[in-house]
C-alpha cells in the first residue's frame, strides 16, 4: 500500500491491561487505512476491537508502538494536541449516539464545529443544515434530539461526525441498536461518504452483512489481526 495515501498507520501497537493482573489485550497490531477506504473490523467479543479503536482515536494513549494519523506521529503529544487532532481529523459514530437531549438536533450537530472554532457560528450552522439535508432529516433540525426515532438519532450523530470535514470516520457498532432497514440506510450513507467525499471509514461491527459490503474486512482474534 502506498503510505502517501495512508490516513492511519500503526506499527506494532501492543496494549496491556493491569487490573487485576497483567493481560495483553493487543499484540503487535499493524494496519493501514487509506484515504476514501471503507473498512470494517470484526471478531468475537473480547478480541480487542474496541480497545484498538480507542487507541486509533487517540483517546487511549497507554500503549506501546507507533500511531500515525495523516502521516504525523501521535507519540509524545500532549492532551491538548490530541484533542485538536480528534476534533479536526476524526469523526465518531457510536452504538449509543450520545446526543444532548436538551438541545435541538441542529445544535447537537453544530457543537464540534463550534468547539473547533475554524468557522464562524453562522457558517457552522449553514454546514450543519447542509449535512442534515444530505441525510434527509433537515425537517427535524429544530426538534429536541430526544424526540427523534433511533434511526433519526443515528443520522444526526453521523451529521455531527461530519461537521468538521474529518479525514476519518470511526464507528463502534453504529448499527448495533438499529433494525435492518435503518442499518441499510446507515451503510449507504457511509458508502457515499467514502466514495464521493473520499473520507475514510473504520467501523467496528458484529454485523456480518454490514462487514461483507465494505471495501475490506479486518478480522481480529485474541488481540491480533488475523486477516
Amino acid at each position: 500500500m502506498s503510505t502517501t495515501k495512508a490516513v492511519i498507520e500503526t506499527r506494532g501497537i501492543t496494549k496491556f491491561f493491569h487490573d487485576p493482573v497483567q493481560f495483553k489485550v493487543l499484540n503487535d497490531v499493524n494496519l493501514t487505512l487509506n484515504r476514501g477506504e471503507f473498512v470494517s473490523v470484526t471478531g468475537k467479543s473480547g478480541c480487542g476491537k474496541s480497545t484498538l479503536l480507542y487507541i486509533l482515536s487517540t483517546m487511549d494513549t497507554d500503549y506501546d508502538g507507533e500511531l500515525f494519523i495523516d502521516s504525523i506521529s501521535m507519540k509524545k503529544r500532549n492532551g491538548m494536541e490530541l484533542a485538536r487532532v480528534r476534533n479536526e481529523k476524526i469523526g465518531f459514530v457510536f452504538q449509543f449516539h450520545y446526543l444532548l437531549p436538551e438541545f435541538t438536533v441542529l445544535r447537537n450537530v453544530m457543537m464540534p464545529g463550534l468547539k473547533l472554532g475554524k468557522y464562524s457560528e453562522e457558517e457552522v450552522e449553514h454546514r450543519a443544515m447542509e449535512h442534515l439535508k444530505t441525510l434527509g432529516i433537515d425537517d427535524q433540525a429544530l426538534k429536541r434530539a430526544n424526540l427523534l426515532s433511533g434511526g433519526q438519532k443515528q443520522r444526526v450523530a453521523i451529521a455531527r461526525a461530519l461537521i468538521n470535514d474529518p479525514l476519518i470516520i470511526m464507528g463502534d457498532e453504529p448499527t448495533g441498536n438499529l433494525d435492518s432497514k435503518n442499518s441499510t440506510i446507515v451503510f449507504d450513507i457511509f458508502s457515499e461518504i467514502a466514495s464521493k467525499k473520499q473520507q475514510s471509514l473504520l467501523i467496528v461491527t458484529h454485523d456480518d452483512d454490514f462487514a461483507k459490503r465494505t471495501d475490506r474486512i479486518i478480522v481480529m482474534d485474541d488481540g491480533k489481526i488475523v486477516i
